[in-house]
């Protein structure tokens, strides 16, 4: 895995693409809200009866 290295020997600007989780709700159609949150917190606020909170991860397009 390539990383940017800053003369001082650390990464620079570089996060763990597995720890890139976003959160949205699972509506009760099955469908994906049209919106991310910050949090779980946030997501679960603004959930209704019915729907769920997932976490994915972008990069691998995949369920947490």
């Amino acid at each position: 895995m390539s990383q940017a290295v800053e003369s001082t020997g650390t990464t620079a600007g570089w996060v763990d693409p597995r720890e890139q989780i976003e959160f949205s709700v699972l509506l009760a159609n099955g469908r994906l809200a049209g919106r991310r949150f910050a949090s779980r917190r946030e997501a679960e606020e603004w959930a209704q009866d019915g729907e769920q909170v997932v976490e994915y991860n972008l990069v691998c397009e995949c369920a947490v």
